[in-house]
């Protein structure tokens, strides 16, 4: 399982950028994209489910306001808290069963994060995918984001495949199968591509966050 580091991550950009001129243009425009991580945590898995199908400005708000009511975000603290307190914490009632699913697979053991950190990427999808709420999009975004794997391709990710036919000049309507195929030019770094690609949205669209 290959990982990205502050080592080897401008490293793999701009081996991305030799394969492919797309890539050379974006950094050439706008240098490397920040190496974004995260803890490999509860409190990541919570903050992505929060990110599920809204703005990352109304994901952090949410997850900021529960940091506030219960300072340390784990399993026990969150399941001490009412439906109505985690609605003030900005939590649809949609959210609200997830993140109560995810912390009782935690507590119970059934998911045990410290092992996921020497997974098969597939093993890893795999048993998060057991948690309601929980779908391809939110796993490959952990995977990437706290576990730091180079070859993941989140083809569920709307801003990321956007920016794609962006610099590729795309069709709106191009499928996800010819866009996964594109991808496979950039094995074993689609992360790396992944995260151009969304450095080239935030910068495009002046997007702070």
């Amino acid at each position: 399982m290959q990982q990205f580091t502050s080592d080897n991550f401008q490293q793999l950009c701009n081996e991305l950028g030799k394969r492919d001129l797309i890539f050379k243009n974006i950094l050439q425009q706008h240098s490397y994209p920040p190496m974004w991580t995260r803890p490999a945590s509860f409190a990541t898995l919570i903050h992505i489910v929060l990110e599920q199908q809204v703005s990352l400005a109304s994901a952090r708000a949410a997850f900021n306001k529960l940091k506030e009511k219960i300072g340390q975000i784990t399993p026990a603290k969150l399941l001490q808290l009412t439906d109505e307190e985690l609605r003030a914490c900005y939590f649809s009632r949609q959210k609200t069963v997830y993140a109560r699913h995810l912390a009782e697979a935690l507590l119970s053991k059934k998911i045990r994060l410290n092992k996921l950190t020497t997974s098969h990427d597939d093993e890893v999808r795999g048993i998060l995918k057991q948690v309601k709420g929980i779908g391809d999009w939110t796993a490959d975004v952990y995977l990437l984001f706290a576990l730091q794997r180079t070859d993941i391709f989140p083809i569920g990710d709307l801003a990321m495949v956007n920016a794609l036919k962006e610099v590729k000049q795309l069709p709106a309507n191009t499928p996800r199968e010819e866009i996964l195929l594109l991808a496979e030019h950039w094995r074993p770094y689609r992360s790396i591509a992944a995260m151009l690609l969304w450095h080239h949205y935030i910068k495009t669209r002046n997007i702070k966050f």
